[in-house]
């Protein structure tokens, strides 16, 4: 983990955002001594959504399908 000042950090923001990407977390050490974190934001995203795939079979056979397999 890397300590930057604050005036490093404003001067090589994009350089300190990638490393708090790639570390996980940076610090910021003001001139009064207050440290703060910055940790990159975790994206999630819905288990939902999956790729769709392309298949020739139509409404009503999904239906069917599903259907057949509810009465087993």
């Amino acid at each position: 983990m890397h300590v930057y000042t604050y005036s490093e950090a404003r001067q090589k923001l994009s350089i300190v955002l990638e490393q708090a990407e790639n570390t996980g977390k940076v610090l910021i050490r003001r001139k009064d001594g207050r440290t703060f974190a910055l940790i990159p934001e975790q994206i999630t995203t819905s288990p939902l959504n999956i790729p769709s795939i392309k298949a020739n079979i139509t409404t009503k056979e999904i239906v069917e399908i599903i259907r057949e397999g509810r009465e087993r």
